[in-house]
């Protein structure tokens, strides 16, 4: 039998190579299911064997937990940018002088072999290998310094962890994208709950490099092809562009393939052609073509300017237009309830689709452009895959073209609705071209209704066991039981029947989950508010508004300069005479979280029929509206925690994260997520972090559970 460090490596190797053959040659040597158990395999012997772990090792692809900011490296070859053009004469140009710099035509030099390959529409990523090994990933940045992004890059498997027989420094340069496959699955999953579409591949990855938690990387399948060289510790590595390109290839990197070589401005101008009929069919974004002089003598020999090289241009085609007449535009309310106009347009053929539908994205940018149903409208696909409005043809603007009215009103309940910012509401004195976004303040609006209920029976809420996603998807499509509002939660109890006749539902199970229901109708007035969902009332706020509010009707009976305590003692003396009428002295330890952009909404709100129906209704089903966070102004609360900053990590026996959280902060405490020098106290679980380690090294006061329990039967 092997030895544990002998199939270790064994491992490591096979699925090494199961990535380069899957990512690099397009031609798998085992299934996905092969894959993950190997995986699996791995990852439980370097549990077992902790001294023979590796940072390289494929395990720790996705792994790291999210880092707390992004350190700036300096690049050692500056990382410039290219010269770009849309017109073909202006390569035909470039041709011709780099021909004659270099002495082409009679001169010391033949014109030199140009590079043709496809310009990717990604994000610019320099790697560097040190002694064969991945060291870091960096973004172009300013091209002097940029961010590591090591955390996310390492998540690609397409890019060699390890590579054999290099330069002891190797710097790879290349595009980190997204596939078009990928892309449009990341946007059906989030439409699905309720978030923006991406507009474009290209955005997307820019905001999933720059994430800091290395699994969304992951989940979102970045993709990496390799084009071009920074620093190399041995200048005889490659001779060449595409001499680099070959070796990189057969170490298993994935390239940017060269699709032409040429000596003349003809040739370059048919590879631009060609390459135009087909970019459409390599399942990634391009933009353009990159043209290059071939050997790397010459390139230093022609140099850089201050912000690019002399020796590469890029020709970028421009993205396909058509007009067509917009017919008529709907309002669409999402999940999140924002509003978004969405146009229907005569069919018109683009980017090898036929396109009827197009987001207006806001009524600011529909004012902006002014954009009218009956107008003839110009039409692109941002990336190639998104229809995109780019404006109006004035010219062919017919004489009933109707102006598009936002709606004053949720389309889908006739809730009040929030304009964003502020300062675009027109019923403000504001200016509409300023305008963002749209929302729905209904918390009960049918359009949003699955992920609000989700939202209202999760454990940071109402912490309902047993009404997850999967059980409310099964009862909303279950005709017979109504699940339409919050209240309908705490009625399910009177359809047993049906309930039970849902899958994988036993007698245990429902009698948990209607269990787990009563005992949600006294999780008090902060859980309410907060699982309600309603606009700028997340969790701290509501227990803000709950150490202030006794209950809801006391709430309900404030006026808004009560709910906005801070943004009325920031304001000046006309400001706030014009917003509230009067002034106000607000204690300093009365604060709600909420400010002058953010009360009138969430006044506006709780003012609203919906918000009447929807109190009402959970009145009638018992629930409780009471706060359990509840202190008088100016009373102080007595415990072995008060005024104390509390620092929670590992895992507890007796209490949730979540539910600890809120037990101190009703005993005075404020609890934060990270240990710094003004850090009071540190509460360790089972397998505690490197919070409990810096808090060792800070000299912090450590607890156990058993002192903690302790300490809460004192207080």
């Amino acid at each position: 039998m092997n030895d544990p460090a002998s199939t270790i490596t064994s491992l490591r190797h096979r699925l090494e190579q199961a990535n380069r053959a899957y990512y690099t040659r397009a031609a798998p040597i085992m299934s996905d299911r092969a894959y993950d158990d190997l995986l699996v395999q791995l990852a439980k012997l370097e549990a077992e064997h902790p001294e023979l772990d590796d940072p390289l090792s494929p395990t720790h692809r996705v792994g790291e937990q999210p880092i707390h900011g992004f350190t700036q490296r300096t690049h050692a070859v500056p990382m410039l940018s290219i010269d770009n053009t849309y017109n073909p004469g202006e390569v035909q140009a470039w041709v011709e002088r780099v021909s004659r710099s270099l002495g082409g035509g009679g001169g010391l030099f033949q014109s030199p072999t140009l590079c043709c390959d496809a310009k990717i529409d990604g994000v610019a990523i320099s790697l560097t290998y040190t002694k064969g090994r991945f060291a870091h990933a960096i973004t172009r940045g300013d091209g002097i310094t940029g961010d590591d992004v090591t955390h996310a890059i390492k998540t690609i498997r397409s890019i060699p962890l390890k590579l054999e027989a290099v330069p002891e420094t190797l710097e790879i340069r290349g595009e980190v994208f997204i596939p078009d496959a990928e892309f449009k699955r990341i946007n059906r999953e989030r439409e699905a709950r309720g978030d923006e579409p991406f507009m474009n591949p290209r955005n997307a990855c820019a905001g999933t490099i720059k994430h800091l938690d290395p699994k969304v990387a992951a989940r979102r399948k970045l993709a990496f092809l390799a084009h071009g060289r920074g620093e190399i510790s041995e200048p005889d590595f490659a001779d060449s562009h595409t001499g680099f390109i070959e070796k990189l290839e057969s170490l298993g990197v994935p390239v940017n393939p060269v699709l032409a070589t040429c000596t003349d401005a003809a040739c370059v101008t048919d590879a631009i052609e060609d390459f135009g009929k087909t970019r459409s069919n390599l399942g990634h974004q391009t933009d353009g073509m990159v043209v290059r002089v071939d050997r790397f003598e010459l390139q230093d020999q022609l140099g850089t300017t201050t912000k690019s090289p002399r020796w590469i241009i890029a020709y970028k085609y421009p993205a396909e237009r058509k007009t067509t007449t917009l017919l008529a535009v709907e309002y669409q309310v999402g999940k999140t309830g924002k509003i978004t106009p969405r146009a229907t347009m005569e069919p018109v053929h683009l980017a090898g689709t036929m396109v009827q539908h197009s987001t207006l994205h806001n009524f600011g940018i529909v004012r902006q452009k002014d954009i009218r149903i009956g107008d003839t409208i110009e039409v692109e696909k941002a990336g190639d895959i998104i229809p995109y409005v780019v404006g109006v043809v004035i010219e062919k603007r017919p004489k009933g073209a109707k102006p598009i009215e936002p709606p004053a009103s949720c389309p889908a309940c006739n809730g009040p609705v929030e304009i964003e910012p502020p300062e675009a509401d027109p019923n403000l004195g504001g200016d509409p071209l300023l305008e963002t976004s749209r929302r729905c303040l209904n918390p009960e609006c049918p359009a949003q209704i699955r992920e609000k209920l989700i939202w209202f029976a999760a454990r940071g809420q109402m912490d309902i066991d047993g009404l997850g996603e999967q059980t409310i998807d099964q009862i909303l499509a279950e005709p017979e039981i109504p699940l339409e509002h919050f209240a309908d939660i705490f009625r399910l109890g009177a359809y047993r029947e049906q309930l039970l006749a849902l899958e994988r539902m036993g007698e245990k199970k429902l009698e948990n989950l209607l269990a787990g229901i009563e005992r949600a109708k006294g999780r008090g007035m902060a859980r309410l508010l907060a699982g309600l969902g309603i606009r700028h009332v997340g969790t701290a706020t509501a227990r803000a508004l709950a150490r202030i509010f006794p209950d809801i009707d006391a709430l309900l009976e404030a006026d808004l300069w009560q709910l906005m305590p801070k943004a009325v003692n920031r304001l000046s003396k006309p400001r706030r005479l014009a917003l509230m009428g009067f002034e106000h002295e607000v204690e300093p330890e009365y604060e709600t979280g909420l400010g002058d952009d953010t009360a009138p909404a969430v006044y506006a709100y709780l003012h609203s029929d919906a918000a009447d129906r929807t109190f009402a209704t959970l009145r009638e089903v018992g629930v409780s509206m009471k706060s359990l966070e509840y202190t008088e102004v100016g009373q102080a609360v007595e415990s072995p925690f008060s005024g104390k900053s509390i620092v929670l990590t590992g895992t507890l026996e007796t209490y949730e994260r979540t539910e600890l959280k809120e037990i101190l902060e009703r005993l005075g405490a404020k609890v934060t997520g990270s240990v710094s020098s003004r850090t009071d106290l540190v509460i360790a679980g089972a397998k505690a972090g490197s919070k409990l380690t810096k808090a060792e090294a800070l000299g912090v006061e450590v607890w156990d559970e058993a002192k903690l329990l302790e300490a809460l039967g004192q207080g």
